[in-house]
């Protein structure tokens, strides 16, 4: 399994339903701004896409540009939705071999004028900015729960701050 690193502080919040994960998601995505970075670990069917979806979802509705369909980029590696301000890049590394594959995909750009939203970041070999929030999840006993473990590294400790989680 990815494991996202453990030392900086850190909240956690037990997901009861896919409802709770996307409360979750929408109260991140409120927060979100140009430049943040969310690196999203955990093992396969953990949520991590379902988390990206309500994040977006969320943010379109927020921002009054309805997003419908908000596919999962495995196979296209990245989804850009830059109907959203700021953009939303949505990247699936799980296919990617390591760092050398993901230097065309341009994340530096997105890093910095977007928000980027990372399944697998483990794949990019220690390039991950300092500056992010790390969001682990696990599935529960219940197959609709998940455990959340949110990890604040850099400015981001800072700017989610506020974060209450779902209620």
């Amino acid at each position: 399994m990815s494991r996202a690193p453990q030392n900086p502080p850190h909240r956690e919040f037990d997901l009861a339903d896919l409802a709770a994960t996307e409360r979750l998601a929408g109260e991140l995505a409120a927060l979100a701004a140009a430049g943040d970075v969310i690196a999203m670990w955990g093992d396969l069917g953990a949520g991590k896409t379902a988390f990206a979806r309500a994040f977006i979802r969320s943010l379109g509705s927020a921002q009054g540009t309805p997003i419908d369909e908000v596919p999962s980029p495995t196979f296209t590696i990245v989804q850009i939705y830059d109907e959203l301000d700021p953009a939303v890049w949505h990247v699936d590394l799980y296919r990617l071999e390591g760092r050398a594959e993901t230097v065309e995909l341009g994340l530096e750009e997105a890093f910095e004028e977007a928000v980027t939203l990372i399944e697998w970041p483990d794949r990019l070999d220690g390039a991950l900015p300092s500056d992010r929030l790390d969001l682990e999840l696990h599935a529960a006993d219940d197959p609709d729960a998940r455990t959340a473990v949110i990890r604040f590294l850099g400015r981001a400790a800072d700017r989610f701050a506020a974060l209450g989680g779902p209620a």
